[in-house]
C-alpha cells in the first residue's frame, strides 16, 4: 500500500465531471472521477468551509466517533472494469472493522477524521499502465499550477 494525499480537485474538460487527484510521496498520481456532491464535500473540507448542519460525511464521522470508534485509514483496494473500490477501516473496541465504500466517500471520511489514505500497489500499477502515453512531467506541472479559482463553475 502506498500512502497518498489529496492534491486537489479538477474538472474533466471532456465530460465536465469532477476528478479527485491523489498524490503519493514518490510523485505517484491517481485520478478518480467522482460525483458532484462528493466533490463539493471534498472542496468544502479542503477550504475549511463548515455547513450549518452536518452533511452526510460529517454524520458518518459523528456516528463513528459517537460509538467510540476511530477511523484507522482508508484503502483504495481494487479496480474492476473501470470502477474503483475502497474500504474504511474503523477501530472499534480494539478490533478493526472494514467497511466497503466508494472511494469518494472514503476520502471524504478520511479528510474529516484526519486518517491516512492508502492505495494498493496493484491499483496504481493498473492505472499507470493506462497512462503510458501521458507525459508525467506535464501532469505534475499542471497539478502544481492549479489554483482554487480553476474549480469555480462558469455561470451560464
Amino acid at each position: 500500500m502506498i500512502q497518498m494525499q489529496v492534491q486537489g480537485l479538477a474538472l474533466d474538460p471532456t465530460t465536465n465531471m469532477p476528478v479527485v487527484i491523489l498524490k503519493g510521496e514518490n510523485d505517484e498520481i491517481l485520478s478518480i472521477w467522482i460525483g458532484s456532491f462528493e466533490a463539493n464535500a471534498i472542496a468544502m473540507k479542503l477550504e475549511n468551509v463548515n455547513a450549518p448542519r452536518p452533511m452526510t460525511h460529517d454524520l458518518i464521522t459523528n456516528l463513528i466517533e459517537g460509538m467510540n470508534g476511530k477511523v484507522e485509514y482508508i484503502h483504495i483496494n481494487d479496480l474492476k472494469e473501470g470502477t474503483y473500490y475502497a474500504e474504511i477501516v474503523i477501530n472499534l473496541d480494539g478490533k478493526n472493522i472494514s467497511i466497503d465504500s466508494r472511494p469518494s466517500d472514503a476520502i471524504n471520511v478520511a479528510l474529516r477524521c484526519d486518517a491516512p489514505i492508502y492505495v494498493s500497489d496493484e491499483v496504481l500499477k493498473a492505472t499507470q499502465a493506462k497512462m503510458e502515453d501521458v507525459d508525467i512531467d506535464e501532469v505534475k506541472e499542471w497539478l502544481e499550477s492549479l489554483k482554487p479559482e480553476d474549480f469555480e463553475k462558469e455561470e451560464s
